[in-house]
Protein backbone atom coordinates (compact mmCIF):
# COMPACT_ATOMS: atom_id res chain seq x y z
CA UNK A 1 0.00 0.00 0.00
CA UNK A 2 2.83 2.35 0.87
CA UNK A 3 4.49 1.58 -2.46
CA UNK A 4 1.24 2.32 -4.29
CA UNK A 5 0.86 5.58 -2.40
CA UNK A 6 4.44 6.54 -3.23
CA UNK A 7 3.91 5.74 -6.90
CA UNK A 8 0.73 7.81 -7.01
CA UNK A 9 2.44 10.73 -5.29
CA UNK A 10 5.36 10.55 -7.69
CA UNK A 11 3.01 10.41 -10.68
CA UNK A 12 1.07 13.37 -9.32
CA UNK A 13 4.29 15.33 -8.81
CA UNK A 14 5.45 14.59 -12.35
CA UNK A 15 2.06 15.60 -13.74
CA UNK A 16 2.09 18.82 -11.74
CA UNK A 17 5.59 19.64 -12.93
CA UNK A 18 4.59 18.94 -16.52
CA UNK A 19 1.48 21.10 -16.20
CA UNK A 20 3.46 23.89 -14.58
CA UNK A 21 6.10 23.80 -17.32
CA UNK A 22 3.41 23.72 -20.02
CA UNK A 23 1.76 26.76 -18.46
CA UNK A 24 5.08 28.55 -18.07
CA UNK A 25 5.71 28.15 -21.79
CA UNK A 26 2.57 30.13 -22.56
CA UNK A 27 2.55 32.33 -19.47
CA UNK A 28 3.11 35.95 -20.54
CA UNK A 29 3.13 37.65 -17.16
CA UNK A 30 6.80 38.62 -17.59
CA UNK A 31 5.90 40.39 -20.83
CA UNK A 32 8.57 38.58 -22.85
CA UNK A 33 7.70 38.10 -26.50
CA UNK A 34 10.05 36.46 -28.97
CA UNK A 35 10.31 35.12 -32.48
CA UNK A 36 9.79 31.38 -32.74
CA UNK A 37 10.90 29.44 -35.80
CA UNK A 38 11.84 32.66 -37.56
CA UNK A 39 8.40 34.29 -37.49
CA UNK A 40 5.99 36.10 -35.19
CA UNK A 41 2.24 36.30 -35.80
CA UNK A 42 -0.01 39.08 -34.45
CA UNK A 43 -3.79 38.75 -34.49
CA UNK A 44 -5.33 42.25 -34.44
CA UNK A 45 -8.93 42.59 -33.24
CA UNK A 46 -10.98 45.67 -32.38
CA UNK A 47 -14.27 46.93 -30.97
CA UNK A 48 -16.05 44.02 -29.33
CA UNK A 49 -18.00 46.85 -27.65
CA UNK A 50 -20.48 44.65 -25.82
CA UNK A 51 -22.00 44.26 -22.36
CA UNK A 52 -22.77 41.62 -19.71
CA UNK A 53 -24.84 39.66 -22.24
CA UNK A 54 -22.47 39.36 -25.20
CA UNK A 55 -23.43 38.49 -28.73
CA UNK A 56 -22.92 34.78 -29.46
CA UNK A 57 -21.40 35.76 -32.80
CA UNK A 58 -18.89 38.05 -31.09
CA UNK A 59 -17.74 35.24 -28.78
CA UNK A 60 -17.62 32.84 -31.73
CA UNK A 61 -15.67 35.39 -33.76
CA UNK A 62 -12.99 35.67 -31.07
CA UNK A 63 -12.82 31.94 -30.42
CA UNK A 64 -12.60 30.84 -34.02
CA UNK A 65 -10.20 33.61 -35.08
CA UNK A 66 -7.72 32.52 -32.40
CA UNK A 67 -8.17 28.86 -33.34
CA UNK A 68 -7.66 29.63 -37.01
CA UNK A 69 -4.57 31.80 -36.64
CA UNK A 70 -2.77 30.35 -33.57
CA UNK A 71 -1.09 33.73 -33.03
CA UNK A 72 1.93 34.52 -30.89
CA UNK A 73 0.20 37.68 -29.66
CA UNK A 74 -3.30 39.16 -29.75
CA UNK A 75 -3.54 42.94 -30.07
CA UNK A 76 -6.90 44.49 -29.20
CA UNK A 77 -7.32 48.10 -30.31
CA UNK A 78 -9.97 49.30 -27.91
CA UNK A 79 -13.63 49.58 -27.01
CA UNK A 80 -13.84 46.41 -24.99
CA UNK A 81 -17.24 47.46 -23.60
CA UNK A 82 -20.29 49.42 -24.63
CA UNK A 83 -21.35 52.24 -22.34
CA UNK A 84 -25.08 52.55 -22.97
CA UNK A 85 -25.83 53.17 -26.62
CA UNK A 86 -26.14 49.68 -28.10
CA UNK A 87 -29.57 48.39 -29.08
CA UNK A 88 -29.14 44.67 -29.50
CA UNK A 89 -32.47 43.53 -30.89
CA UNK A 90 -30.80 40.91 -33.05
CA UNK A 91 -27.32 40.23 -31.65
CA UNK A 92 -28.40 38.65 -28.35
CA UNK A 93 -31.53 37.69 -26.42
CA UNK A 94 -31.34 40.42 -23.77
CA UNK A 95 -33.24 43.27 -25.41
CA UNK A 96 -33.42 46.31 -23.14
CA UNK A 97 -30.33 45.35 -21.14
CA UNK A 98 -27.73 47.16 -23.21
CA UNK A 99 -24.53 48.75 -21.97
CA UNK A 100 -22.49 48.62 -18.79
CA UNK A 101 -23.11 52.14 -17.51
CA UNK A 102 -25.55 52.55 -14.61
CA UNK A 103 -26.90 55.96 -13.63
CA UNK A 104 -28.70 56.97 -10.44
CA UNK A 105 -31.93 58.94 -10.17
CA UNK A 106 -29.97 62.18 -10.58
CA UNK A 107 -28.51 61.04 -13.87
CA UNK A 108 -25.02 60.59 -12.43
CA UNK A 109 -23.00 57.45 -13.06
CA UNK A 110 -23.09 54.93 -10.23
CA UNK A 111 -19.43 53.97 -10.17
CA UNK A 112 -19.70 50.78 -8.12
CA UNK A 113 -22.58 49.27 -10.09
CA UNK A 114 -20.98 50.29 -13.38
CA UNK A 115 -17.66 48.77 -12.32
CA UNK A 116 -19.40 45.51 -11.45
CA UNK A 117 -20.95 45.44 -14.93
CA UNK A 118 -17.63 46.26 -16.61
CA UNK A 119 -15.94 43.42 -14.76
CA UNK A 120 -18.50 40.96 -16.10
CA UNK A 121 -18.48 42.34 -19.65
CA UNK A 122 -14.68 42.49 -19.83
CA UNK A 123 -14.39 38.96 -18.52
CA UNK A 124 -16.60 37.66 -21.34
CA UNK A 125 -13.87 38.74 -23.79
CA UNK A 126 -10.70 38.34 -21.75
CA UNK A 127 -11.62 34.84 -20.62
CA UNK A 128 -11.68 33.77 -24.29
CA UNK A 129 -8.12 35.07 -24.71
CA UNK A 130 -7.05 33.36 -21.50
CA UNK A 131 -8.51 30.03 -22.58
CA UNK A 132 -5.98 29.78 -25.39
CA UNK A 133 -2.98 30.85 -23.33
CA UNK A 134 -2.03 33.50 -25.88
CA UNK A 135 -0.58 36.75 -24.49
CA UNK A 136 -2.51 39.87 -25.39
CA UNK A 137 -2.09 43.64 -25.42
CA UNK A 138 -4.89 46.19 -25.23
CA UNK A 139 -5.15 49.85 -26.24
CA UNK A 140 -7.85 51.86 -24.49
CA UNK A 141 -10.86 52.96 -26.56
CA UNK A 142 -13.15 55.96 -26.21
CA UNK A 143 -16.01 53.81 -24.89
CA UNK A 144 -13.66 52.30 -22.31
CA UNK A 145 -12.95 55.86 -21.17
CA UNK A 146 -16.50 57.13 -21.07
CA UNK A 147 -18.27 54.09 -19.62
CA UNK A 148 -17.89 55.44 -16.08
CA UNK A 149 -14.78 53.87 -14.57
CA UNK A 150 -11.21 55.16 -14.42
CA UNK A 151 -8.05 53.92 -16.07
CA UNK A 152 -6.91 52.91 -12.60
CA UNK A 153 -9.97 50.66 -12.44
CA UNK A 154 -9.09 49.23 -15.83
CA UNK A 155 -5.51 48.51 -14.79
CA UNK A 156 -6.77 46.68 -11.72
CA UNK A 157 -9.09 44.58 -13.90
CA UNK A 158 -6.31 43.77 -16.37
CA UNK A 159 -3.99 42.73 -13.53
CA UNK A 160 -6.26 39.77 -12.73
CA UNK A 161 -5.54 38.06 -16.05
CA UNK A 162 -2.17 36.27 -16.40
CA UNK A 163 -2.04 36.64 -20.18
CA UNK A 164 -2.73 40.38 -20.20
CA UNK A 165 0.38 42.48 -20.91
CA UNK A 166 -1.17 45.90 -20.20
CA UNK A 167 0.72 48.30 -17.94
CA UNK A 168 1.02 52.07 -17.71
CA UNK A 169 4.39 53.43 -18.72
CA UNK A 170 3.81 57.06 -19.70
CA UNK A 171 2.97 58.64 -16.29
CA UNK A 172 1.08 61.53 -17.89
CA UNK A 173 -1.30 63.79 -16.02
CA UNK A 174 -4.36 62.31 -17.76
CA UNK A 175 -3.51 58.80 -16.64
CA UNK A 176 -3.37 57.53 -20.22
CA UNK A 177 -2.34 53.88 -20.49
CA UNK A 178 0.60 54.07 -22.91
CA UNK A 179 3.24 51.35 -23.04
CA UNK A 180 5.55 49.46 -25.35
CA UNK A 181 6.28 45.77 -25.86
CA UNK A 182 9.53 44.44 -27.25
CA UNK A 183 9.71 41.32 -29.42
CA UNK A 184 13.06 39.64 -29.01
CA UNK A 185 14.97 37.91 -31.77
CA UNK A 186 16.26 34.39 -31.43
CA UNK A 187 19.60 35.89 -30.36
CA UNK A 188 17.94 37.89 -27.58
CA UNK A 189 18.23 41.24 -29.37
CA UNK A 190 15.41 43.78 -29.63
CA UNK A 191 14.08 42.78 -33.03
CA UNK A 192 10.73 44.57 -33.11
CA UNK A 193 8.68 46.91 -30.96
CA UNK A 194 4.99 47.62 -30.41
CA UNK A 195 3.67 50.99 -29.29
CA UNK A 196 0.32 50.67 -27.50
CA UNK A 197 -1.10 54.18 -27.35
CA UNK A 198 -4.11 55.44 -25.41
CA UNK A 199 -6.04 57.79 -27.71
CA UNK A 200 -8.52 58.79 -24.99
CA UNK A 201 -11.81 60.16 -26.23
CA UNK A 202 -10.41 62.23 -29.08
CA UNK A 203 -6.86 61.28 -30.00
CA UNK A 204 -3.35 60.82 -28.68
CA UNK A 205 -2.27 63.62 -26.31
CA UNK A 206 0.86 65.73 -26.54
CA UNK A 207 2.08 64.26 -23.24
CA UNK A 208 1.75 60.76 -24.69
CA UNK A 209 3.74 61.85 -27.74
CA UNK A 210 6.45 63.31 -25.49
CA UNK A 211 6.67 59.95 -23.72
CA UNK A 212 6.83 58.14 -27.07
CA UNK A 213 9.67 60.34 -28.34
CA UNK A 214 11.69 59.89 -25.15
CA UNK A 215 11.17 56.13 -24.99
CA UNK A 216 11.82 55.68 -28.70
CA UNK A 217 15.09 57.60 -28.39
CA UNK A 218 16.05 55.44 -25.43
CA UNK A 219 15.42 52.23 -27.41
CA UNK A 220 17.34 53.58 -30.39
CA UNK A 221 20.36 54.43 -28.26
CA UNK A 222 20.26 50.98 -26.64
CA UNK A 223 20.21 49.48 -30.17
CA UNK A 224 23.46 51.13 -31.18
CA UNK A 225 21.80 54.20 -32.65
CA UNK A 226 19.57 52.24 -35.00
CA UNK A 227 15.77 52.66 -34.54
CA UNK A 228 13.98 49.43 -33.64
CA UNK A 229 11.27 48.81 -36.28
CA UNK A 230 7.81 49.11 -34.76
CA UNK A 231 4.06 49.05 -35.19
CA UNK A 232 1.86 51.59 -33.42
CA UNK A 233 -1.59 50.45 -32.30
CA UNK A 234 -4.29 52.76 -30.97
CA UNK A 235 -8.05 53.12 -31.03
CA UNK A 236 -8.77 56.50 -32.63
CA UNK A 237 -7.04 57.06 -35.95
CA UNK A 238 -4.44 59.65 -36.83
CA UNK A 239 -5.97 62.07 -39.40
CA UNK A 240 -3.18 61.17 -41.80
CA UNK A 241 -5.31 58.28 -43.09
CA UNK A 242 -6.90 61.00 -45.23
CA UNK A 243 -3.70 61.13 -47.27
CA UNK A 244 -4.61 57.73 -48.68
CA UNK A 245 -7.52 59.42 -50.51
CA UNK A 246 -7.73 61.35 -53.73
CA UNK A 247 -10.18 63.91 -55.00
CA UNK A 248 -12.40 62.44 -57.68
CA UNK A 249 -15.59 62.88 -59.65
CA UNK A 250 -18.86 62.48 -57.79
CA UNK A 251 -19.73 59.77 -60.32
CA UNK A 252 -16.61 57.65 -59.77
CA UNK A 253 -17.02 54.33 -57.96
CA UNK A 254 -16.21 54.64 -54.27
CA UNK A 255 -16.75 58.39 -54.16
CA UNK A 256 -17.91 59.98 -50.89
CA UNK A 257 -18.73 63.63 -50.30
CA UNK A 258 -16.99 65.86 -47.76
CA UNK A 259 -16.60 69.63 -47.55
CA UNK A 260 -18.30 70.10 -50.91
CA UNK A 261 -15.91 67.76 -52.73
CA UNK A 262 -15.74 64.06 -53.55
CA UNK A 263 -12.97 61.71 -52.45
CA UNK A 264 -12.18 58.03 -52.74
CA UNK A 265 -9.42 55.66 -51.68
CA UNK A 266 -6.39 56.09 -53.92
CA UNK A 267 -5.80 52.59 -55.24
CA UNK A 268 -2.29 53.55 -56.35
CA UNK A 269 -1.14 53.72 -52.72
CA UNK A 270 -3.86 51.84 -50.82
CA UNK A 271 -6.08 48.80 -50.88
CA UNK A 272 -9.20 47.63 -49.12
CA UNK A 273 -12.66 49.00 -48.56
CA UNK A 274 -13.61 52.45 -47.34
CA UNK A 275 -16.98 53.62 -46.12
CA UNK A 276 -16.44 57.24 -45.09
CA UNK A 277 -14.95 60.21 -46.89
CA UNK A 278 -11.46 60.89 -45.54
CA UNK A 279 -9.74 64.07 -46.68
CA UNK A 280 -6.04 64.73 -47.25
CA UNK A 281 -4.27 66.80 -44.60
CA UNK A 282 -0.93 68.13 -43.45
CA UNK A 283 1.12 65.66 -41.37
CA UNK A 284 -0.23 65.43 -37.84
CA UNK A 285 1.99 65.88 -34.78
CA UNK A 286 1.84 62.12 -34.24
CA UNK A 287 2.83 61.27 -37.81
CA UNK A 288 5.61 63.84 -37.63
CA UNK A 289 6.89 62.20 -34.43
CA UNK A 290 6.90 58.78 -36.13
CA UNK A 291 8.94 60.16 -39.01
CA UNK A 292 11.38 62.00 -36.74
CA UNK A 293 11.99 58.90 -34.61
CA UNK A 294 12.26 56.68 -37.69
CA UNK A 295 10.96 53.52 -36.03
CA UNK A 296 7.25 53.18 -36.86
CA UNK A 297 6.72 51.30 -40.12
CA UNK A 298 2.98 50.73 -39.64
CA UNK A 299 0.16 52.22 -37.57
CA UNK A 300 -3.26 50.60 -37.18
CA UNK A 301 -6.51 51.80 -35.71
CA UNK A 302 -9.96 50.62 -34.63
CA UNK A 303 -12.91 52.87 -33.73
CA UNK A 304 -14.57 53.13 -37.13
CA UNK A 305 -15.85 49.51 -37.21
CA UNK A 306 -16.64 49.38 -40.94
CA UNK A 307 -13.31 50.66 -42.26
CA UNK A 308 -10.81 48.06 -43.45
CA UNK A 309 -8.33 49.74 -45.76
CA UNK A 310 -4.55 50.14 -45.57
CA UNK A 311 -2.06 52.13 -47.55
CA UNK A 312 1.34 53.75 -47.37
CA UNK A 313 1.95 57.43 -46.63
CA UNK A 314 5.56 58.61 -46.82
CA UNK A 315 6.90 55.17 -46.00
CA UNK A 316 4.50 54.33 -43.14
CA UNK A 317 1.60 51.94 -43.65
CA UNK A 318 -1.64 53.22 -42.12
CA UNK A 319 -4.75 51.12 -41.76
CA UNK A 320 -7.93 50.20 -39.97
CA UNK A 321 -9.03 47.04 -38.22
CA UNK A 322 -12.68 46.09 -38.68
CA UNK A 323 -14.82 45.92 -35.56
CA UNK A 324 -16.71 42.90 -34.22
CA UNK A 325 -19.60 44.60 -32.41
CA UNK A 326 -22.54 42.69 -33.80
CA UNK A 327 -25.12 45.22 -32.66
CA UNK A 328 -23.82 47.39 -35.50
CA UNK A 329 -23.63 46.75 -39.21
CA UNK A 330 -20.61 44.95 -40.68
CA UNK A 331 -18.23 44.17 -42.19
CA UNK A 332 -16.76 42.37 -39.19
CA UNK A 333 -13.19 41.18 -39.39
CA UNK A 334 -9.62 41.00 -38.15
CA UNK A 335 -6.09 41.54 -39.41
CA UNK A 336 -3.23 39.13 -39.05
CA UNK A 337 0.36 40.32 -39.33
CA UNK A 338 3.18 37.83 -39.85
CA UNK A 339 6.68 39.15 -39.20
CA UNK A 340 9.80 37.43 -40.50
CA UNK A 341 12.83 37.62 -38.22
CA UNK A 342 15.14 37.80 -41.24
CA UNK A 343 13.40 40.93 -42.56
CA UNK A 344 10.85 42.43 -40.18
CA UNK A 345 9.98 45.31 -42.49
CA UNK A 346 8.72 42.91 -45.16
CA UNK A 347 5.68 41.56 -43.31
CA UNK A 348 2.40 39.96 -44.35
CA UNK A 349 -0.80 41.85 -43.59
CA UNK A 350 -4.04 39.99 -44.37
CA UNK A 351 -7.68 40.77 -43.61
CA UNK A 352 -10.39 38.20 -42.92
CA UNK A 353 -14.10 38.96 -42.78
CA UNK A 354 -16.65 37.10 -40.68
CA UNK A 355 -19.73 36.16 -42.69
CA UNK A 356 -23.00 34.56 -41.60
CA UNK A 357 -24.14 33.84 -38.06
CA UNK A 358 -24.04 31.15 -35.40
CA UNK A 359 -27.81 31.55 -35.20
CA UNK A 360 -28.17 30.02 -38.66
CA UNK A 361 -25.06 27.84 -38.37
CA UNK A 362 -23.61 29.38 -41.54
CA UNK A 363 -20.75 31.49 -40.18
CA UNK A 364 -17.35 31.46 -41.88
CA UNK A 365 -14.18 33.50 -42.31
CA UNK A 366 -13.21 34.69 -45.77
CA UNK A 367 -10.00 36.42 -46.78
CA UNK A 368 -10.84 39.84 -48.13
CA UNK A 369 -10.07 40.33 -51.80
CA UNK A 370 -9.56 43.58 -53.61
CA UNK A 371 -10.78 44.53 -57.06
CA UNK A 372 -9.96 47.63 -59.13
CA UNK A 373 -12.51 50.37 -59.45
CA UNK A 374 -15.01 49.95 -62.24
CA UNK A 375 -15.28 52.70 -64.81
CA UNK A 376 -18.63 53.61 -66.32
CA UNK A 377 -18.97 53.11 -70.04
CA UNK A 378 -22.27 54.87 -70.64
CA UNK A 379 -24.59 57.49 -69.16
CA UNK A 380 -26.74 54.90 -67.38
CA UNK A 381 -23.80 53.51 -65.39
CA UNK A 382 -22.78 57.08 -64.57
CA UNK A 383 -26.24 57.75 -63.14
CA UNK A 384 -26.18 54.49 -61.16
CA UNK A 385 -22.76 55.30 -59.63
CA UNK A 386 -23.93 58.80 -58.80
CA UNK A 387 -27.09 57.57 -57.09
CA UNK A 388 -25.17 54.91 -55.15
CA UNK A 389 -22.56 57.44 -54.04
CA UNK A 390 -25.28 59.85 -52.91
CA UNK A 391 -26.89 57.14 -50.81
CA UNK A 392 -23.52 56.04 -49.43
CA UNK A 393 -22.54 59.59 -48.50
CA UNK A 394 -25.81 60.15 -46.65
CA UNK A 395 -25.63 56.84 -44.78
CA UNK A 396 -21.97 57.31 -43.84
CA UNK A 397 -22.71 60.82 -42.53
CA UNK A 398 -25.56 59.50 -40.35
CA UNK A 399 -23.56 56.55 -39.02
CA UNK A 400 -20.59 58.83 -38.39
CA UNK A 401 -22.68 60.86 -35.95
CA UNK A 402 -23.30 57.80 -33.78
CA UNK A 403 -19.91 56.09 -34.22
Amino acid sequence: MKKLTAVLMAATLILCCFSASAFAASDSSDGRLEFSGGSFKILAISDTQDDMYPSPDMINFLTEAIKKESPDLIVFTGDLVEDSRAIDFFSDSQVGKEGVTVKNSSGEIDHDKTLANVEIAADKVLSVFEKFGVPYAIAQGNNDHKCGITNEDWLEIYSRYPGCLVFDESEDADGRIDYHLEIKGSDGSDKFNLWMMDSGRGGVSEESLEWYRAKSTELTEANGGEPVPAFAFQHIQAPDVGNLFEECSFYDEGARSANGKSYRLNRDVAKGKSFYAWTPCEPSDEFTAWKEQGDVIGAYFGHQHVEGFTGTVDGIELGFIYGCEFTKVGPYGYRVFTLSEDNVTDYENVVYQYKGSVKFNNWKFEQEEYAPYREYSNIFEKIIFGAYNTFGSIVSAIIGIFA
